[in-house]
């Protein structure tokens, strides 16, 4: 008989639906049945859009999702015993790839080993092409793989869509007797979790760019700059850099080029703030995680004032393929501004929450219904944030906005880190922007009085409407610190506040005159505070 695996998805968003528990379980019955000499089953991390933990069993092709023990007992008794589909389980491909409405398909660069390969393991990343971009690179000038770089658009994925080629030729002219490569792997953006599932499932594909940009621009050393909470992330890499050095793919003499590279893991403690690159370098130095003043930028003046290149995650992971594959192939993907693929999170009011790797200029309702299933429980949909939390608001007469980077410049919509955040009716627009305020105000580091203070009176006024107690003087107030605060901030965190608060208000104008002038609620979730009558004793 044909050997079968079974592969489970055992990422953080797993784990908690039960995977390493229903991974034991499939084990077990498997060894229960005298099966295990036939099936073998390994750990992976899913991706897609989905709602439970998935089983890939191969070489059927065919996608479980399992939500309880008696799942994987069916599973193994009609499926592996007896060979027959479990159609009640097995998850349309629609869920997983594109579906037949829409006709976009899912297109894998980023993502193309996550849920193939065991991410611990370095013999299946090599297996899978894996480091054959770094022994090409290693045998071309360091300038050849820059202009590739730059010829193939590539952008940063991390929000700014800053060009990589540009910031990597920046850094490699300038002159020092030391550069270094940072990998910026904070992702605090609420709703945002793609750099976490590209690292748990693929540490080496961004082990390998770093190694290919250091080449490139000049740096001997690298340092990967992780939230602290990615726990399993943290794992992973640390298990590759050293699997790396053993191969010979770090350290001294890489594949015998002459070249050296030393990666280094950094925790973060969890501050959105580092995100922007220079708090993240100075939270790196040991300092506290506050934003240096620009210029002079990074490639100049960076890590320890060595001139430094700072790229996300998945910027990073598309690298390897370039170079294996060429400009020309890359910018072939996508839309003429915008080439290559997005890694969109699909997350809030929607049916199947997970991670898709699509061609930029896919539309908001391509991502949201052909592959997130819709709004959860039939409910209308009232808006969509775009971008993660710092991005734009939009109501659904927009839905058929590409998603590229000229978008927010367009149609006001923003492409930011990727989030399509679904919101249905049962919400309020006044208590989402309060929301939205009450994460800058806590994330601010103070640094600057614009961002500091002005998203404390901005959640005081919120506080307010959602209480029937502000005026139509405090809307007016609320609008001018939106544009003080892009204006005077010192760092994008401040700068970026206006984008999602005008974007409720614009839109959603109606439900905040109703609050301050009529002071009621269309769906009824914010209420009047009356204060409470002095006692005396």
């Amino acid at each position: 008989m044909t050997p079968i695996t079974v592969l489970v998805s055992v990422d953080s968003n797993s784990i908690l639906l039960g995977a390493r528990e229903f991974a034991n379980y499939l084990r077990t019955l498997i060894k229960d049945y005298n099966l295990d000499s036939l099936v073998s089953v390994l750990e992976t991390v899913a991706i897609g859009a989905y709602d439970g933990v998935v089983m890939h069993v191969l070489p059927d092709d065919v996608y479980y999702v399992v939500k309880s023990k008696e799942h994987v007992k069916k599973i193994v008794e009609e499926h592996l015993l007896k060979g027959r589909q479990v159609w009640d389980l097995t998850v349309d491909k629609s869920k997983l790839k594109p579906g037949e409405k829409f006709q976009v398909k899912e297109y894998r660069i980023v993502t193309r080993n996550i849920g193939v390969i065991d991410p611990k393991n370095i013999e299946e990343y090599i297996a899978r092409d894996g480091y054959f971009a770094l022994s090409k690179a290693l045998q071309m000038k360091p300038e050849e793989i820059i202009n590739e770089i730059k010829a193939s658009g590539l952008r940063g994925r991390g929000g700014a869509g800053f060009p990589t080629g540009l910031k990597w030729e920046f850094t490699a002219k300038a002159q020092s007797d030391q550069k270094y490569i940072v990998c910026n792997a904070d992702e605090g953006e609420p709703g945002t979790f793609k750099d976490r599932l590209i690292m748990e499932g693929d540490p080496h594909t961004v082990i390998e760019a770093m190694i290919i940009a250091g080449y490139a621009v000049g740096a001997t050393k690298g340092y990967i700059y992780i939230r602290g909470e990615y726990y399993n992330s943290v794992e992973n890499l640390r298990k590759a850099i050293k699997d790396a050095y053993e191969y010979g793919f770090l350290g001294e003499n890489i594949l015998g080029s002459g070249f050296n590279f030393d990666l280094t893991v950094r925790l973060g403690a969890g501050a959105y703030v580092c995100g922007e690159e220079t708090a993240l370098l100075e939270s790196i130095e040991g300092k506290a995680g506050r934003p240096r003043l620009k210029p002079p930028y990074p490639p100049q003046v960076g890590l320890f004032g060595k001139p430094t290149v700072i790229n996300n995650v998945e910027t990073l992971a598309n690298v390897p393929q370039i170079i294996l594959n060429g400009a020309e192939w890359f910018r072939s993907i996508g839309t003429p501004n915008s080439p290559g693929t997005k890694v969109f999170c699909l997350a809030g009011d929607v049916n199947r929450r997970g991670m898709v790797e699509l061609p930029m200029g896919v539309t908001v309702r391509e991502v949201l219904y052909g592959f997130g299933g819709g709004i959860k429980g039939g409910r209308e949909l009232k808006m969509v944030q775009t971008g993660g939390l710092a991005g734009t608001f939009i109501r659904p007469d927009k839905l058929d906005t590409p998603l590229d980077y000229d978008s927010m410049k367009n149609y006001g919509v923003s492409l930011g880190s990727g989030v399509i955040l679904a919101i249905d009716d049962t919400h309020c627009a006044v208590d989402i922007a309060l929301n939205v305020m009450e994460f800058f105000r806590h994330e601010s580091c103070g640094k600057c009085t614009p961002c500091r203070e002005g998203t404390k009176v901005a959640c005081d006024i919120l506080e307010r409407m959602t209480r029937f107690q502000a005026t139509e003087e405090d809307l007016k107030y609320l609008e001018q610190i939106a544009y003080v605060t892009a204006d005077a901030s010192f760092c994008g965190l401040g700068q970026s506040i206006n984008v999602p608060l005008l974007s409720l208000i614009n839109n959603f104008r109606d439900e905040f005159i109703a609050h301050v002038k009529d002071k009621t609620c269309a769906v009824g979730l914010c209420k009047e505070v009356k204060p409470k009558k002095a006692t005396v004793k």
